[in-house]
């Protein structure tokens, strides 16, 4: 078994779902007392959030290839980047260490592409939605067309995203906000929507809504599985 690096804190929330779901990943292959190989850096997110809304990624990608380093440093075979937005930097980050990343947005591409999507809708902070690092490697790598909430929805999703579930905070309130987000985006073509950050997981699920959900928490986690036991 491989071990399998992780940078998380961001939110520790979501990286707690890391965890569990790897174990429990490991478990179901391999049965009996089996649990994952797993080594952890995790980074106070109230220092990464404040350099994201200033714009300074220099420094969030230091912090983060600092990170990496120390896994591999620790014996990680390969690594994984517990957030989404933070896959901005992925490329200074995987140019920092000599074991490989495995890419949240190449999971998830992996699985819409098994399951025949070929329009999704994206949920996710506003950096993931707005910008071209996350959806364009989809578009470009895989040629499905990535969908995007309204401004107004981004500044709602992104606000829900930071204000509260980063916090532990699960809202229903805001739960039907987000489903009425993605009815809109199905009433634009959307054949499924990518939770797009690690948190909203923890808000909606497949149990809310006829929309086939991407959650790209348990994608990730379930790719990591696979390629721990290759």
């Amino acid at each position: 078994m491989k071990t399998i690096g992780l940078i998380g804190g961001m939110s520790w929330e979501s990286t707690a779902s890391y965890y569990q779901q790897l174990n429990q990943g490991i478990k179901q292959q391999l049965g009996g007392l089996h649990s994952a190989k797993i080594v952890m850096v995790s980074v106070d997110f109230a220092e990464i959030e404040a350099l994201q809304h200033s714009g300074d990624w220099q420094k969030t990608a230091e912090i983060l290839a600092g990170a990496a380093q120390s896994l591999e440093a620790a014996g990680a075979d390969f690594f994984l980047i517990c957030t989404n937005t933070m896959h901005k930097v992925a490329d200074y980050i995987t140019n920092s260490v000599n074991i490989p990343l495995l890419h949240i947005a190449d999971a998830t591409a992996q699985k819409l592409t098994i399951d025949k999507i070929t329009t999704v809708g994206l949920l996710g902070t506003k950096f993931t939605m707005e910008q071209d690092f996350y959806k364009q490697r989809i578009i470009d790598n895989y040629g499905i067309d990535v969908i995007v909430p309204s401004d107004e929805e981004q500044s709602l999703i992104h606000s829900v995203i930071y204000q509260e579930l980063c916090l532990g905070k699960v809202s229903s309130s805001s739960r039907e906000r987000y489903l009425k987000v993605i009815e809109n985006l199905v009433e634009r073509g959307a054949e499924g929507v990518i939770l797009g950050c690690t948190e909203i997981g923890l808000l909606i699920g497949n149990q809310h809504t006829n929309t086939p959900l991407y959650d790209t928490t348990s994608i990730h986690a379930l790719a990591a599985v696979k390629q721990s036991l290759k």
